[in-house]
């Protein structure tokens, strides 16, 4: 759980800088609107500022742990209830931690008067933690249900016309998942498919891919195609830090389910177009040839029995490090397109989990 929460807090540094601005603002305003006209001046608006920068900070920590949770026994527990029961139970958490923390503050920041306010204010510290609890963890829920890329993007309608994006687009789907079906049933294989996208969550938000779909087995991942190659390296430590972690969990799943879930993909990479579709339910689209491309890779990784099945013209925007061997060129023409297109499978030779993990680093 601590290197999750730790992975947690890097990847949301932006949304607790956010956080804290809104948290001063906020405090400020509570000086003003509430406290006597001979209190509002600039020591005790910094030390208003203070208490809810320090607020935020703990909310923001309740939340990261939150956020870690899933991979624990209490995460698991947490979500096989219904949301309501689970969003319920996180606000009532985070309003006790804000309660404790504010209480802290108080008294560190107003020792003189902390007896007062504890018999007039607190009631309605309590009320406004609860709510400051309450519009933190829906922020944290829709973020987590629709992603965080998506939410900015509808908020400050960035694709409200097309717009035409330079990424790179990996399709990764279930090895063998109809023969899985004849064998598990198809309740038990949708069991195995919803833990396989569970268990790959983690390495493909360490590698900064954003999840754009799920589609009956088959995931569909994208990054922004950068200038700077190495960057462009961040599709292929995901690939196989997902590797590794599946085989990392296959005691457990031959455990439960009596089989390790093997998997696939194509990726390739150029200009998707990227808009907003839909009324009653609005999601982000992505068109365009690369999509379908990568989709066609990762059939043809079916056909020809390879794990990985990747375009030329993305390697030459890759950096591949030597760790990772490439198979003879291979021209293949794809189902719907004229146009053939060379692609390469990609394997790893003898490199281990912890130099992949360094690698991503570096």
């Amino acid at each position: 759980m601590q290197p999750a929460m730790l992975r947690y807090f890097r990847r949301h540094l932006g949304l607790l800088a956010g956080m804290l601005v809104a948290a001063i603002a906020l405090g400020i305003s509570y000086r003003y609107l509430f406290n006597a006209l001979e209190e509002r001046t600039p020591a005790f608006y910094a030390r208003s500022a203070l208490h809810a920068i320090g607020m935020a900070l703990a909310g923001w920590t309740v939340q990261m742990a939150f956020a870690a949770l899933p991979r624990s026994h209490i995460g698991r527990a947490l979500r096989r209830l219904p949301l309501i029961a689970e969003f319920a139970l996180k606000a009532l958490a985070m309003t006790a931690v804000l309660t404790i923390v504010t209480l802290g503050l108080q008294f560190a920041l107003y020792p003189s008067t902390s007896h007062e306010w504890f018999a007039q204010d607190l009631p309605r510290i309590v009320g406004l933690a609860f709510a400051v609890s309450l519009v933190f963890g829906a922020i944290f829920e829709f973020r987590r249900l629709i992603g965080g890329h998506v939410l900015g993007s509808f908020l400050l309608g960035t694709y409200n016309r097309p717009r035409l994006e330079q990424r790179i687009v990996m399709f990764l789907d279930l090895a063998g998942s109809t023969a899985l079906a004849e064998q598990l049933g198809e309740v038990r294989v949708h069991d195995l498919i919803t833990r396989f996208f569970f268990d790959i969550d983690a390495p493909i938000a360490d590698h900064d891919g954003e999840v754009h779909a799920y589609v009956g087995d088959q995931i569909i991942i994208s990054w922004t195609l950068s200038v700077d190659a190495a960057r462009n390296t961040r599709w292929l430590f995901c690939f196989f830090a997902a590797q590794d972690r599946i085989d990392a969990l296959a005691p457990s799943y031959i455990e439960e389910f009596g089989v390790v879930p093997r998997f696939r993909a194509g990726v390739h990479a150029g200009s998707v177009v990227v808009s907003e579709c839909g009324d009653t339910r609005r999601q982000i689209a992505y068109f365009g040839d690369t999509m379908n491309v990568a989709a066609r890779l990762c059939e043809h990784c079916k056909a020809s029995s390879e794990a990985l099945v990747v375009s030329a013209e993305l390697l030459r925007n890759t950096a591949v490090p030597p760790a990772f061997a490439l198979g003879s060129r291979a021209t293949i023409v794809l189902r719907g397109r004229q146009t053939p297109v060379e692609v390469h499978a990609v394997e790893r030779e003898g490199m281990q989990p912890a130099l992949i993990a360094a690698g991503a680093r570096a």
